[in-house]
Parts: structure tokens; C-alpha cells; sequence
């Protein structure tokens, strides 16, 4: 109380204004986080050796719990390519901190998006540096989701499909959590990125699709098909990437259990029998092949 009633007497003696203690009362209630930022316009890159850094990278676009993560170990063992965990580039969003920068960055005929788009390019290209080889491959579910902004961001991108059997996928999706999603919240949550897939792999021509099953069953073959479309030598020390620990497998970030930490490819689940589809993954095991 003595150090108020200091603070008080030289506060009034200068300015006469007093220093009151708030009255105690209920927490206040944080203010809701701010709404994602609308999709940015952008300008389609024409001649990306001029505007990227970053040449021909590679994007897998795949569910999520669809073996992605076992394909970028295999694809990260090969001494030419460069597999890092998931980046989730998309979400790293530019925002103009006066009127001033944003009329700057106008004068300059770049965009928001186009902004982010270099910002992506940049963050890639430092990766791929670091790294000491030749092509970068991200594996990010959710770039399924904005796989128009990546096609245009990098013209000379290649992209491989990863399909895996959708009950597959949802059971391994409620397992990674059973806490968080029942089998049935599964099968819907994971339905939108089998959606999202599937709409790239309509809207972009000259793709590599395989399936998880297949690499499993033959990881050599498999391998070697994609190395050509690639346009890189198979390497027999694909087969074999390694034990990985926790710095290098995390969740959030990629799958991260025994399996993948073994260092070799394992044996996938059994194929579920028909009957063993619920309604709402018909229609998309159908269209992948898993269903007549």
C-alpha cells in the first residue's frame, strides 16, 4: 500500500492523476484467434527459371495415412533426392504491415499470393541446399487441397500420386487417435484428402500414380518404375533408408510409429473385403479401383 500511495503523491504533484488498483473480477475473455486469411490472388509463373529458385521439385499428393511417409524414407535414401518431413508450405501466408508496403509491393506487380508463392520457393530451395542434392520432394497431405497454386507456383513440378485402399486409410486414421475421431468420424475426415487427391489427379496431366499396396508387395519394382518417371537411377540402397529416431520421424509431421522406424519397408494390412466398405467409402473405392 505505501508504494501506491508514493506512486499516487508524485503522480498527482505532476500531473494530478492518481493510480487506482483494479478492481479484482472475473478473467477477462481472450479474444477469439483472427480468421484465416482469404486465398490470395496470384499470377501463374511462366518461365520459372527466371522467377524460382527451386527446379522441377516434386510433390506427392496423397491422403493422409496412405503410406506417405514410408515413400518419402525410401525416396530420401536415393543420393539424388531430398525427402524432408512435411512442410505444410501453404499455410505460411504474407501480410502487409502498412498501405505503404502494399502499394510498394504493387508498383512491383507482385501480389499476396504471388508474394507467398516466393516465400514457398525460397523456403524450399534453402531446404534442398542444405541438403547437398539435386531435387526436393514434400509430401504434406493438405497440398492436395491447393495443388492449382502449386502447379502454377512451380510450372515444372512433378507430381506422384499415392493411393492406398480407403478402409485402409480410415482405420489407420482412427488408430493414429482413437482418442480424437471414432472409425466413422474417420472415414469422413479422411474422405475429404481422398477427395482432394483425386480432384489432382484429374487436374493434372503427366502424373505418377502407385499405390501403397503395390509398394509393399514389390518396393524394387515399384521403386525402379518411379526413378524413370523421375528421371533418376535406381539405387538399391533405397530399399534399405535406415532406423529413424525421434528428431527424425515426429508426429505432425509425418507418421512416426514402429513401422516406419524400422528402416525397411514392412508388410501393409490385409485388403478388407467388400463387404467390409461402409456407404460413405464406396464411391471413391470404386473409382480407385478397390471396389467392382
Amino acid at each position: 500500500m505505501s508504494l501506491m500511495r508514493n506512486m499516487n503523491r508524485a503522480l498527482t504533484a505532476t500531473t494530478g492523476l492518481q493510480v487506482r488498483r483494479a478492481p479484482k473480477g472475473p478473467t477477462p475473455v481472450k479474444k477469439a484467434a483472427p480468421a484465416r486469411q482469404a486465398a490470395a490472388e496470384y499470377r501463374c509463373t511462366d518461365d520459372p527459371g527466371t522467377d524460382r529458385l527451386l527446379g522441377r521439385p516434386v510433390f506427392i499428393m496423397s491422403p493422409v495415412r496412405s503410406g506417405s511417409t514410408l515413400l518419402r524414407m525410401l525416396l530420401d535414401a536415393h543420393p539424388r533426392l531430398h525427402a524432408p518431413h512435411e512442410l505444410h508450405i501453404r499455410r505460411l501466408e504474407v501480410g502487409y504491415g502498412s498501405k505503404l508496403s502494399r502499394r510498394a509491393m504493387d508498383a512491383l506487380d507482385l501480389s499476396r499470393g504471388d508474394l507467398e508463392h516466393l516465400l514457398w520457393d525460397r523456403v524450399l530451395h534453402r531446404e534442398l541446399t542444405r541438403s547437398g542434392k539435386d531435387f526436393i520432394v514434400e509430401k504434406t497431405p493438405s497440398n492436395a487441397f491447393a495443388y492449382q497454386r502449386i502447379r502454377d507456383c512451380w510450372p515444372d513440378a512433378r507430381f506422384v500420386f499415392l493411393l492406398r485402399h480407403p478402409v485402409s486409410i480410415a482405420r489407420s486414421w482412427h488408430e493414429s487417435d482413437p482418442d480424437k475421431r471414432t472409425y466413422d468420424e474417420a472415414c469422413t475426415d479422411a474422405l475429404r484428402y481422398m477427395k482432394a487427391v483425386d480432384n489432382a489427379r484429374k487436374g493434372i496431366t503427366g502424373g505418377h500414380t502407385l499405390r501403397y499396396e503395390e509398394i509393399t508387395a514389390d518396393p524394387e519394382g515399384k521403386l525402379r518404375t518411379l526413378c524413370t518417371f523421375l528421371g533418376v537411377d535406381f539405387e538399391p540402397s533405397m530399399l534399405e533408408y535406415g532406423a529413424r529416431d525421434e528428431t527424425q520421424v515426429q508426429k505432425g509431421l509425418g507418421d512416426w510409429r514402429d513401422k516406419i522406424r524400422s528402416g525397411s519397408v514392412q508388410a501393409g494390412r490385409e485388403l478388407p473385403e467388400d463387404d467390409e466398405i461402409p456407404e460413405v467409402l464406396r464411391p471413391i473405392s470404386k473409382a480407385w479401383g478397390y471396389l467392382k
